[in-house]
């Protein structure tokens, strides 16, 4: 099997070392993203070349990949996981290979997907898919949505915030600046993929029960003043 990897490689021009280094970088940060950095944009390019290879070899371990051409990402999914346009994979896995959240980061992928999701709808978005919002605005929603904040202290919230972009759903500049208001931030359209339109949709849902059991409340609350 080496020897035949070899050979489709050096038709390509491409070292088994290159090869090795993109199934490295894409097997254990579960992405890349083109527009990341220089790094990226190498092994992206490089698995333009190599697409069918690498699917093939990563395939034996039951990974699939999903690979947005129009917005220039890759991502891996384990065994088992739901892949958007895709069929489900009905293979049973324990999950070893999937990407583990705490509660904060699962709270503020929520709020970035019902945000991109706003955005998309009033067509705020830009070439790349990505949508521009600000700490404010995600502060509010995280509030609204979820009954939540950002955390309090800035190392907190740094980590955060990176461990967001190591999943390439964000793109973040200065992260010092993360505890101004003013802050801004892009969404990747990657954030598609990690929350289920029916996720959202229940979200939403429990927020407009929510907003309508506390208005129902306030009325009452009134008619009993008088």
């Amino acid at each position: 099997m080496l020897n035949k990897i070899e050979q489709l490689l050096e038709k390509e021009g491409v070292s088994l070392k290159e090869f090795s280094e993109l199934l490295i970088r894409l097997l254990d940060y579960g992405v890349l993203c083109r527009d990341e950095s220089q790094v990226e944009q190498t092994l992206y390019d490089r698995y333009l070349r190599l697409e069918t290879l690498v699917q093939d070899y990563v395939s034996l371990l039951a990974i699939r990949i999903q690979h947005d051409r129009r917005f220039q990402f890759v991502r891996c999914f384990p065994p088992g996981a739901q892949v958007p346009g895709m069929e489900d994979d009905t293979q049973a896995f324990n999950g070893g290979l999937r990407v583990r959240l705490n509660q904060n980061e699962v709270a503020l992928v929520l709020v970035l997907r019902s945000q991109y999701d706003k955005a998309l709808r009033e067509g705020q978005v830009d070439e790349q898919g990505c949508v521009l919002v600000s700490l404010e605005s995600l502060s509010i929603a995280l509030k609204n949505l979820l009954s939540r904040s950002l955390p309090e202290q800035l190392t907190e919230r740094k980590n955060l915030f990176r461990r967001l972009r190591q999943l390439r759903l964000i793109q973040v500049g200065n992260d010092e600046a993360l505890d101004n208001s003013e802050f801004w931030l892009k969404i990747r359209p990657m954030i598609m993929s990690y929350v289920s339109d029916e996720v959202l949709s229940t979200l939403l849902t429990e927020q407009d029960s929510a907003e309508k059991k506390l208005a129902d409340e306030q009325q009452g609350a009134g008619q009993s003043c008088f």
